[in-house]
C-alpha cells in the first residue's frame, strides 16, 4: 500500500522564510500501501513530524475475486501491495483517511482512491489527498497533498505451482506545499515488484522495490514488506504484515513495523477496512501509532 520522501509536517517556517531542515531522527510517513499506495497511509515508523517521509505511499487499491462470492480484499489496508489488478473495464474507489499521532504533533489525511481495469491484466491507478496538519502547539496546516499516479501490469498468472507476479510503478507529484507539511517538495518514483500466492482460506503476498526520491536532501531507499491474511468468513477477513525501509535521509536509519487490519464486506461491492500500525520497539527510537479506516466500492 499503502512511500514518502522528505516531508516537512510541521510546517516549521523561519520569519526570514527559510525552512528547518530535518533533525538526524527524522524519518518518513508512507505510505504508504502499498491501492494507490496509501498516502502517508503507510506512516508506520519513527517520525519527525517536522519532516515525513512516504513509504506506504498512497494506498493502492486493488481488487480481485476471493475464496467467496466477495471480493477478495489486497493492498489496503496495508502498507505492502498484492499484484493482483481490478479487472478489466471495472472499477474501484476508496473513500479513506489516515491518522499519524506522534509526541510532536498529529496529521490526518482524508483521501479518494480510484482504480480502474484499462486492459486485461493492467490497473491504472490515482490518489488525491487532503493533509490537515497538526504539529503540537503551533498553527493547523490544511492543503491538497501529494497526488499518486500508477500502473499495476500482472505479467505472470497465478497457477497450483506458481505465484502470481505484478509490476507497479508509481509517481507521487510535488504538487503540495512542502513549506506547509503538505507535500514532499520534489517527485517521488516507486519501482515495486509484487508476488502473491493463495492456499485454500489463507493468502500472502508481499515483494518490495526501490523509491527514487527527488526532495532536496532526501535519499533514495528501498522498502520490503509481506502480509498473510486469512478469510475467517464470507465476509470477514483479518491480516498482519511486518515492513522494512532503508534510509531516507543521509543521518537517518533504518525503520521497521507491523501492521494489523481486517476487511468486513458488506455485499458484494461494498465493503469497510481498517488498520493500525506501529513501529517494532528497539528499531525506531520514536513510537509512532498510525490508523487507516476506509470504504470501498467495486463497480
Amino acid at each position: 500500500m499503502k512511500v514518502i520522501n522528505a516531508l516537512n509536517t510541521t510546517g516549521d517556517q523561519y520569519a526570514d522564510g527559510a525552512i528547518e531542515q530535518p533533525s538526524q531522527k527524522a524519518t518518513w510517513i508512507p505510505d504508504t500501501q502499498s491501492g494507490i499506495l496509501q498516502y502517508i497511509r503507510r506512516s508506520t515508523l519513527n517520525l519527525n513530524p517536522r519532516w515525513i517521509f512516504k513509504t506506504g505511499f498512497l494506498s493502492i487499491a486493488v481488487s480481485g475475486l476471493l475464496f467467496t462470492a466477495f471480493p477478495a480484499w489486497c493492498g489496503p489496508p496495508f502498507v505492502t501491495d498484492d499484484p493482483e489488478p481490478v479487472e478489466y473495464r471495472h472499477h474501484e474507489m476508496y473513500i479513506a483517511s489516515e491518522q499519524v499521532n506522534t509526541q510532536d504533533g498529529k496529521t490526518v489525511t482524508p483521501m479518494i482512491e480510484y482504480n480502474y481495469g484499462a486492459l486485461p491484466d493492467l490497473q491504472l491507478s490515482i490518489t488525491v489527498p487532503y493533509v490537515f496538519n497538526r504539529p503540537a502547539g503551533q498553527v493547523e496546516q490544511q492543503g491538497l497533498g501529494d497526488f499518486v499516479l500508477g500502473a499495476k501490469y500482472r505479467f505472470l498468472q497465478e497457477t497450483e505451482s506458481q505465484p502470481m507476479m505484478a509490476i507497479f510503478p508509481v509517481v507521487v507529484t510535488s504538487n503540495g506545499d512542502a513549506n506547509k507539511g503538505l507535500g514532499n517538495g520534489g517527485t517521488q518514483i516507486f519501482l515495486p515488484i509484487w508476488i502473491q500466492k493463495k492456499w485454500g482460506d489463507w493468502l500472502s503476498y508481499g515483494g518490495g522495490g526501490y523509491w527514487i526520491n527527488k526532495a532536496p536532501g532526501a535519499n533514495n531507499h528501498w522498502y520490503f514488506g509481506w502480509e498473510l491474511q486469512k478469510s475467517i468468513s464470507e465476509r470477514v477477513t483479518i491480516g498482519g504484515e511486518i515492513f522494512h525501509e532503508t534510509e531516507q535521509l543521509p543521518a537517518d536509519t533504518t525503520s521497521s513495523g507491523f501492521s494489523l487490519g481486517g476487511v468486513y464486506n458488506l455485499d458484494q461491492h461494498n465493503r469497510l477496512l481498517l488498520s493500525v500500525r506501529r513501529a517494532l520497539p528497539g528499531v525506531s527510537e520514536q513510537n509512532r501509532f498510525s490508523s487507516y479506516i476506509a470504504y470501498g466500492l467495486t463497480w
